[in-house]
């Protein structure tokens, strides 16, 4: 069984902005990933991106450089 831990997760209204997210996050060295939207979280696009908890301020300032602004960011154990 999985040891489940902490993470942030950032839940979209669009697939477009949760692809757009990684994509930003890739080019600019953001730690994290897609996933799929976690049951906990009702959400428009069913993608979320992961990341550790250490970096919410970091995926914060990334949303706003970015100009998206998510529909959940929250930290789940998941």
């Amino acid at each position: 069984m999985r040891i489940k831990e902490k993470r942030v997760i950032v839940a979209f209204h669009t697939t477009h902005e949760a692809m757009a997210f990684e994509d930003f996050c890739l080019a600019g060295g953001v730690p994290g990933r897609l996933i799929p939207l976690p049951g906990e979280i009702a959400a428009g696009c069913g993608l979320a991106y992961s990341s550790p908890p250490e970096n919410l301020d970091l995926i914060k300032a990334s949303l706003d450089e970015a100009g998206i602004i998510p529909q959940h960011l929250v930290i789940l154990k998941i």
